[in-house]
């Protein structure tokens, strides 16, 4: 089975570097990055044919927000079908209700200790990598 695709942006370079450091135990995976909204952007709309499988995407961001980028995702016929998952230190009520009225997938805080960001890095990549087959098989028809 070919290596599950992963977007991830976000501009915290320290919670860039532990993501990749996480997802290094899963060679399964192939994990993209970016700091900035923009610059995922253009790489989505432009992406040679090869789409992320799933989007993981910051809230808190300059230039263009996560919400901004999610909306501007989502509004696009090319891109609107990738699942989009916010991973974000915000648990505020009014965050979640804006990431699913944006159409967000799916809303996970970040953990703050080590052990359990792993853990959900590995829950995470079970789930995608389960359900990517059904997704596709949809898009097929």
């Amino acid at each position: 089975m070919p290596a599950l695709r992963v977007l991830l942006v976000d501009d915290n370079p320290a919670d860039l570097l532990l993501a990749r450091e996480v997802f290094q135990d899963h060679p399964d995976v192939q994990l993209t990055t970016f700091q900035h909204g923009p610059e995922a952007l253009d790489y989505l709309q432009h992406h040679g044919g090869r789409l992320p499988d799933v989007i993981l995407l910051d809230i808190s961001m300059p230039v263009m927000n996560g919400f901004e980028l999610l909306e501007k995702i989502k509004r696009d016929n090319v891109l609107l079908h990738i699942p989009v998952v916010m991973l974000t230190t915000s648990a505020h009520p009014g965050d979640v209700k804006q990431a699913y009225t944006l159409h967000a997938n799916s809303y996970l805080v970040k953990s703050e200790s080590f052990p359990e960001f792993m853990a959900q890095v590995d829950s995470f990549v079970s789930y995608w990598q389960q359900n990517r087959l059904l997704h596709r098989a949809l898009l097929a028809d």
